[in-house]
């Protein structure tokens, strides 16, 4: 039997990436940062999630998980939205 993997397969062509000289490379969407934004920046890493475990109804969580990946994410992100607005 065969392992199922739950990640996507990339339609990249990374061999052509791989080819690919410096030069090659289009940069014109991205603009060159030179040192006063550097000088500026801010590293912010993000805060570890939590690990925990949740009762929710099934109904909610079927609803979540029919709409695809992620749902744990869209849940976390509507609690948030939620906090924000109650917050005193």
């Amino acid at each position: 039997m065969k392992k199922r993997t739950s990640r996507k397969v990339s339609r990249t062509n990374w061999a052509r990436i791989d080819a690919l000289r410096d030069d090659e490379i289009d940069f014109s969407d991205i603009p060159e940062q030179g040192k006063a934004f550097f000088k500026r920046a801010v590293l912010r890493l993000p805060q570890p999630k939590a690990t925990i475990t949740i009762r929710l109804d099934r109904q909610v969580l079927d609803w979540f998980k029919a709409h695809g990946r992620g749902y744990q994410t869209r849940i976390n992100a509507l609690l948030r939205a939620y906090m924000e607005a109650h917050k005193a």
